[in-house]
């Protein structure tokens, strides 16, 4: 079965009315459902005034701005209370310094811990907070679903502020259930007629500042609040949130504020990693940065990493780059060693059409890279799991082969699952531990139940390039729709029939694959792929046909136009 599939040409009307760009541009605009020349010019030019939309018309928004003004004016004692992963971390960054900036002093953040608290708010930690006295707790990407938990604060005379970008508790009429907080920021509440409900926690988080800055005036120099887009832009990109609408402005002014960031945080991380500041890209956050903030959590305390984008002391602000990038890499050294474990047990028994896997000692929040690399080597749904506490099982679970992970949980006999969610291609879960044993034949029986399942699928190719097709302005016709990621991919090219003039293995270990190819004018041009450096049998002189991307590097210091391979035929 052929592995991709050419994306279809545009009608000749559509040519016509975006006739004022380049026939490539005119594709890709296409394909993303650009179909007005207008429509052209505000994706191609985002604009901050015109793109961001009004706080207030959020749904509960003026409630929310009216009880903290009241907290300042009163000078009670306020809790930011922020998830542990990189979207919660930079967007109680963003509430923390709005507090900062407008001298507030009786404020603190809160982050709990991933395996001793685990998700959102707890009693234990709303009980302390009430013994302190805390009179305000404000939660960020957290929170709409703790209807128990917020009763609680209410028995205790705490007021919660609820600013979450998750879907609402439904109940069996199929109604949305709210926690009765103070206000309930969520675009997502039935009630709310917002109309963009894409935005993630810290961009959730971002239009509360804006809309405390529109009610009063706290001498602030005007436009103050868009150096707050940095942490925002890391949260947009990282979490995986459509990038589109709003959420294509906050990304694209995102990564324009961090490439000249002040945070010294960021910039001892970066310069420790070599990665260049002044061409940050989409993908410097999405496989640099995010992860050593996730990490934090992981393995260690999530709070160093709040503190890594929020600190002023240039010491500590190495210290804890050095930190979290050790981390990292203990992380990937967990990881790796767990997906050996869990291929040697693999090998030794039948792999049926969905795979299920676990072990008591492994640690859930790891999880999530284990499933991905077994679901890319056996091209199907993977499970896996670990224990959590005394009794509760929770994993991770991706898709490679077209099934969605949502709809095959879904499909499972009800009561399989204590918890799912996620998207198409990956999801988290939590199951009772006398379901585990039987999980793998429910879900291989949910996989058969899926009517519209693809057992293949295939890589969708926008345009077929020539080496010779590669250059510095076609390029530049690409990199104007960045940033890309959901609902925006990187195009995806077919270079057929290319002739491998060099192949080399780099990295510390030897770990990625280089690719050398050459033009008719003899310019070399490289093709990378990480972590594949055996996926493949090349070797100089192979002619094959190629999947891939085009992207700009600035590793050290010097630009490299390059290929970024999705898949190779042989």
């Amino acid at each position: 079965m052929q592995r991709y599939a050419m994306r279809e040409e545009i009608p000749k009307d559509a040519s016509k009315i975006l006739a004022a760009y380049p026939e490539l541009q005119q594709k890709l605009l296409w394909h993303r459902g650009i179909k007005t020349a207008d429509d052209a010019a505000v994706f191609l030019s985002p604009d901050y005034e015109r793109d961001l939309y009004d706080p207030f018309e959020i749904d509960d928004m003026e409630r929310a701005v009216e009880r903290i003004l009241r907290a300042i004016d009163t000078q009670e004692k306020i809790i930011v209370y922020g998830d542990y992963d990189a979207d919660g971390i930079p967007g109680s960054v963003v509430l923390h310094d709005f507090f900062k900036k407008i001298g507030y002093q009786h404020f603190s953040n809160y982050i709990p811990h991933r395996y001793r608290e685990g998700y959102s708010l707890n009693n234990q930690a709303i009980e302390k907070f009430a013994g302190d006295g805390v009179g305000l707790v404000i939660t960020v990407d957290s929170g709409i679903t703790d209807v128990k938990e917020v009763e609680r604060a209410n028995e205790l005379g705490v007021d919660i502020i609820i600013t979450d970008h998750h879907l609402p508790l439904i109940d069996e009429k199929g109604a949305q259930v709210l926690p009765r907080a103070y206000a309930v920021i969520n675009s997502k509440k039935d009630a709310c007629e917002y109309r963009f409900d894409k935005l993630c926690g810290a961009g959730t988080a971002f239009k509360l500042v804006q809309a405390l800055l529109l009610k009063r005036d706290f001498g602030l120099p005007e436009g103050w609040e868009k150096w707050l887009l940095d942490v925002v832009g890391i949260s947009t990109i990282a979490d995986m949130v459509p990038l589109v609408g709003e959420n294509r402005a906050l990304a694209h002014f995102g990564l324009k504020v961090l490439r000249k960031s002040p945070r010294l945080g960021l910039q001892a991380l970066l310069k420790k990693l070599r990665v260049n500041q002044n061409y940050l890209s989409e993908e410097d956050i999405g496989f640099t940065i995010a992860p050593r903030i996730n990490a934090a959590s992981r393995m260690g305390e999530p709070l160093d990493a709040f503190e890594l984008l929020a600190t002023n002391d240039l010491s500590r602000a190495g210290t804890l780059a050095e930190h979290l990038n050790h981390l990292n890499d203990q992380r990937k050294g967990k990881v790796a060693a767990i997906v050996r474990e869990a291929k040697k047990r693999l090998a030794e028994r039948e792999i049926k059409e969905v795979i299920v896997i676990g072990d008591p000692e492994w640690m859930p929040g790891l999880l999530g890279l284990v499933a991905n690399s077994l679901a890319e080597a056996h091209r199907r749904p993977v499970f896996v799991w670990g224990r959590e506490g005394s009794t509760e099982i929770k994993g991770s679970c991706r898709s490679s082969n077209g099934v969605s992970i949502v709809d095959l949980m879904s499909q499972a006999p009800q009561g399989t699952f204590l918890d799912l969610g996620g998207h198409h291609d990956a999801g988290g879960f939590s199951i009772a531990q006398e379901k585990i044993h039987t999980l793998e034949d429910e879900l291989v029986s949910a996989y058969h139940a899926l009517e519209s399942k693809e057992t293949e699928q295939k890589i969708i190719c926008d345009a077929k390039l020539s080496l010779d097709d590669i250059t510095e302005d076609l390029h530049r016709q690409i990199d104007m729709l960045a940033p890309f990621g959901i609902d925006n991919q990187k195009p995806i090219f077919l270079l057929e029939h290319v002739s491998v003039v060099r192949v080399e293995k780099f990295g510390k270990a030897k770990e990625h694959l280089k690719l050398v190819f050459e033009n008719s004018s003899g310019w070399s041009i490289p093709a990378i792929s990480f972590f594949s450096a055996d996926k493949w049998n090349i070797n100089d002189g192979n002619t094959i046909t190629l999947a891939a991307s085009l992207e700009k590097s600035f590793f050290g210091g010097r630009a490299e136009l390059r290929l970024r391979v999705v898949d190779i035929i042989l």
